[in-house]
């Protein structure tokens, strides 16, 4: 079936059909301002599911995107805003109508974007509850139908839960099975701060049968909405929400099985003191070791004591006592990039830039980066997640200061994958600080063979 001819915005009444960016599959005009609006029959909510969708990458979306609202208008609920190369996911509106409105700057143009919208029945059941206000101080969410079948294809679910003024909202998940995507673009259910969906808000957008990790919100007010696109469904989720004291200090554990919570300390000390002899910076908790006695410090051992060469790492001496952190040889040699762009490109597994939004301690010496991405040349194996309306990906750095990257910095960066799915930095690899004239650069030497 061929598609039709797209225009530069207009009104389309159907129960179904294609929206696309003009001229698509050429490249759309720059400087232009384009406008849809989509209407279904009465009774129906409007179900938008992307099929092509190249603009402009940017990890803000300022300079190319198209803009999803929830109505004929800019003045309601915006569903989303997109850019770059990543399809976005199922969107659907609560009434027959929605509207789409795409900006293009006068530089870098991409293909453009189409689209299937189609009228879809709202859910409705009396026997479940799909969304809803609640101000319970601790309740459960679950997906319609759960658990005595799957829940339905074209779903839209929306919770306002809101608990007393000086709480906070603890979630956690007893099952979860939703239909699996790298970036959750089809089937997933987001939680937001506040009660509205601004992706500055967000605090996850979940989908596949890994059970999140409990959330914790940063105030009293939580927004959780489900979203299930026209095809694959499946087991859904359930789960329980309690509010807790601000201030709580949560701690979690790793398996997701359970989580515990600490009350925050009293503003005020109490009048009756209830242990003299303990400090009162200290918590109520087993009694602190006497300094008289100096903590044994663990001696190194396992890898390092049994197996001979390089195997056997030094150890950097702690004053506190801590276990020693091994030094990774390679981190030894001098910092510099082995090859040049064109050689490194060929060798690596991923290739992409993008803007370094976090730098923390990983475990044996390494470093976690978590990156926003402005562009993906090569992506091979690694996995790219959602964060509200860009794409991010976590690398592995074996050295701290080598690459040497700075958060806040706009990088190329190169590498391999590691079977986590995570992007592993060796030393040598090939990174540089990015700027826009970069990315001709780039695609030029994508474009040639290796």
């Amino acid at each position: 079936m061929a598609l039709p001819v797209f225009y530069c915005g207009g009104d389309l009444v159907a129960d179904s059909g294609f929206v696309g960016s003009e001229g698509f599959p050429s490249f759309y005009k720059p400087n232009s301002k384009c406008t849809w609006r989509i209407t279904v029959p009465e009774g129906n909510v409007v179900m938008l599911s992307f099929r092509i969708f190249d603009l402009e990458a940017d990890s803000q979306c300022r300079y190319d995107y198209l803009d999803v609202y929830n109505g004929h208008s800019n003045m309601v609920q915006k569903l989303g805003r997109f850019c770059g190369t990543f399809r976005p996911g199922a969107l659907i509106t609560t009434t027959n109508t929605m509207m789409l409105e795409m900006v293009t700057d006068g530089e870098t143009q991409g293909r453009g974007f189409v689209a299937y919208f189609s009228g879809a029945k709202p859910y409705v059941d009396d026997q479940q509850f799909c969304g809803g206000k609640i101000t319970k101080a601790q309740g459960e969410i679950m997906t319609p139908n759960w658990p005595d079948k799957k829940y339905p294809a074209g779903t839209s679910c929306s919770w306002l839960i809101t608990v007393e003024p000086d709480m906070v909202i603890h979630v956690k998940f007893d099952k979860f099975v939703l239909e699996a995507d790298t970036y959750c673009r089809f089937d997933y259910v987001a939680f937001f701060n506040g009660g509205e969906k601004d992706d500055s808000r967000l605090i996850g957008k979940y989908c596949g049968d890994q059970r999140p990790q409990p959330i914790i919100t940063s105030g009293n007010v939580l927004l959780v909405q489900f979203v299930s696109d026209l095809s694959v469904t499946s087991d859904g989720f359930l789960a329980h929400y309690t509010s807790i004291p601000r201030g709580s200090d949560i701690t979690t554990i790793n398996s997701g099985a359970r989580t515990s919570f600490t009350p925050p300390k009293p503003a005020v000390k109490p009048a009756v003191p209830e242990r003299p002899a303990v400090s009162p910076t200290v918590k109520n908790v087993p009694p602190p070791v006497p300094t008289g006695r100096p903590r044994p410090v663990k001696p190194t051992r396992g890898r390092g004591q049994d197996t001979p060469g390089q195997d056997r790492r030094v150890p950097v001496a702690r004053p506190n006592g801590k276990r020693p952190v091994p030094i990774n040889p390679l981190c030894a040699k001098a910092c510099k990039r082995d090859g040049t762009i064109k050689s490194s490109f060929c060798a690596s597994e991923f290739v992409i830039t993008g803007k370094v939004t976090s730098l923390a301690p990983g475990p044996r010496g390494t470093l976690v980066v978590s990156v926003s991405l402005i562009k993906a040349y090569k992506a091979g194996r690694l996995t790219i997640t959602q964060v509200g309306e860009t794409m991010s990906v976590k690398l592995v750095s074996q050295c701290k200061k080598c690459p040497l990257l700075r958060k806040g910095g706009n990088y190329i960066i190169m590498g391999q994958v590691a079977e986590d799915g995570r992007g592993s930095l060796e030393p040598g690899v090939f990174t540089a600080l990015y700027k826009a004239p970069h990315h001709k650069l780039i695609t030029n030497i994508q474009n040639q063979p290796c």
